[in-house]
């Protein structure tokens, strides 16, 4: 008994690039394509009607940033697979798409194949990072460790010099859970003491 055939939504603001996947993809048994859109509207509309495995999604779209409407779709839809597609192979764009929950990113000039590769790893609950984008990403020095968005915020806030119990306030949070985070932060950049914290926090919130 053959497995039904991956659901696949493409989100991509440039008509040409949508038809050129869609042909390529639906030229592939194994995949059916349940619907294209240029924009976060229509991408949200497809979301609830379609039912995708996985989405296909550009980083840059014209009614805003891909990265968001990953991170959007996927509080609609925990179980939804995202891999992102672009022409930037800027090691910064990667590393917010796999905050944001994306399970991978391909690039629009990569092989037929390595896209195909790409959706079947993400589809199958894997990974997949383009070789070009890998490459980039661990060139060099380390990637800087991927904090989640309240983190950041925290360790922004650390650095302007505010207390837990002032975060916890002006985020509506209870200290525990900023003592958490700071926790949390502090174990993602092997950093030993507060004092390390602090002095990081301050580097981080000066851009350094």
């Amino acid at each position: 008994m053959s497995s039904p055939p991956v659901r696949i939504l493409i989100v991509d603001d440039h008509p040409m690039v949508r038809e050129g996947l869609v042909a390529r993809l639906q030229a592939v048994p194994r995949y059916a394509v349940v619907g294209e859109a240029g924009g976060r509207t229509d991408a949200l509309a497809l979301l609830a009607g379609a039912a995708p495995d996985v989405v296909l999604m550009d980083v840059g779209l014209k009614e805003g940033s891909g990265i968001a409407l990953a991170e959007e779709m996927l509080q609609s839809v925990p179980a939804l697979k995202l891999l992102m597609f672009s022409m930037y192979d800027n090691p910064e764009y990667v590393q917010r798409s796999l905050q944001a929950g994306a399970r991978g990113y391909v690039l629009k000039d990569a092989p037929a194949s390595e896209i195909l590769s790409a959706i079947d790893a993400v589809a199958a609950g894997g990974t997949f990072l383009s070789a070009a984008v890998s490459g980039r990403l661990f060139r060099g020095q380390a990637p800087k460790p991927v904090l989640t968005p309240r983190e950041s915020e925290i360790l922004t806030k650390l650095g302007q010099g505010a207390s837990s119990k002032q975060i916890a306030r002006e985020l509506d949070l209870s200290v525990r859970t900023v003592e958490a985070h700071r926790q949390s932060i502090k174990r993602k950049l092997e950093l030993e003491g507060q004092a390390e914290l602090i002095r990081y926090a301050v580097e981080h919130a000066r851009g350094g």
